[in-house]
């Protein structure tokens, strides 16, 4: 299996490469271009006109790579990888609808919230219902350090498992507001992820992790400070779909907590802000929200943002790998 993993991370880190070089300037041709938030940092506006949907180049490089080397899985007769990629596809597709308005009104506004949510909804539990009767997904609830595994009823698990969806695809959304950051952020996890489905013999969602690894190191040379391409929603939501989707395939969301600590801190952050500022009648607790953009305000450099908080990816991700060690023991 290792060879497995080192060509899927080859070829979905060449293919974004390439797509990269091909579909760069055709954003720019078909002025697919990034607006920026009007309340973010000033100096966030020299970034108008970057290229945004660059979601699209790494996508298409982890579908490549996970279907040639998971062909011999096809083969077998395990399509879960295809339920899991499907699943985190259609999540794309909300956030490519998101950034089509986006482009076509030119301002930072796409689709409405609530048109957001009702999309993500029915597709966290279509996805939910399928894993479930497929037999990809049971109904038992792992806890990481303590090694304990508990079942719930089917309708408690599906409310808890839409929650922790639709919470990871909203908080990778988020986290991509500097250049890189979502991506930086994101290789630790999934990289760690696939790790561990090696050491379980879970191939298929090895494959996948490498495979998303692999997509995203590619696409981080064109997306890294100063980003020459976006992935926008098109690309943040993909990555949000696709880090629960292996998650729950591998029967432990719970991991989510540790792996994506990174991701709930800027979430919490914008949950804090929105509150205190209701219950204070306009006072803030960060300079800005998400978190990132309150270091930003506070002097730190994109470059510092990036690295401090994949830093800090590493390590939760890490922790997160022991705190599952004694599962596949």
């Amino acid at each position: 299996m290792t060879f497995e993993l080192i060509l899927s991370f080859l070829i979905s880190s060449v293919i974004s490469v390439i797509m990269s070089l091909i579909l760069i300037p055709v954003l720019k041709k078909m002025k697919a271009e990034q607006a920026i938030q009007e309340d973010g940092p000033v100096w966030h506006n020299k970034k108008q006109g970057t290229p945004t949907m660059g979601g699209i180049i790494f996508i298409i490089g982890i579908i490549v790579a996970v279907f040639a080397v998971g062909f011999k899985e096809m083969v077998s007769g395990n399509f879960s990888h295809i339920y899991v990629l499907v699943f985190a596809i259609i999540f794309s597709l909300i956030g490519f609808l998101d950034d089509y308005e986006k482009v076509k009104k030119k301002q930072n506004l796409g689709l409405r919230a609530k048109q957001k949510f009702a999309l993500q909804l029915i597709a966290a539990i279509i996805f939910i219902i399928v894993m479930q009767t497929t037999g990809n997904m049971t109904l038992e609830i792992y806890v990481p350090f303590i090694n304990i595994t508990f079942s719930i009823p089917s309708v408690l698990y599906y409310i808890i498992a839409a929650f922790i969806i639709i919470g990871t695809v909203n908080a990778a959304n988020l986290t991509d507001g500097v250049d890189g950051l979502a991506s930086g952020v994101t290789i630790p996890m999934t990289a760690v992820l696939a790790l561990i489905a090696f050491f379980r013999n879970d191939s298929i969602n090895a494959i996948i992790a490498a495979s998303v690894t692999g997509g995203l190191a590619g696409f981080l040379i064109f997306n890294f400070y100063p980003a020459k391409v976006f992935m926008g929603d098109t690309g943040s939501m993909f990555l949000g779909g696709i880090v629960s989707a292996l998650v729950f395939s591998m029967d432990m969301p719970l991991i989510l907590l540790i792996i994506g600590f990174v991701y709930l801190v800027v979430t919490l952050s914008v949950i804090i802000q929105v509150s205190y500022f209701k219950l204070t009648k306009g006072k803030r607790i960060f300079k800005m929200a998400p978190i990132h953009h309150h270091f930003e305000k506070s002097g730190w450099s994109e470059y510092k943002v990036f690295t401090v908080f994949t830093a800090v990816s590493v390590i939760f991700s890490i922790i997160a790998y022991f705190g599952v060690l004694q599962r596949f023991q």
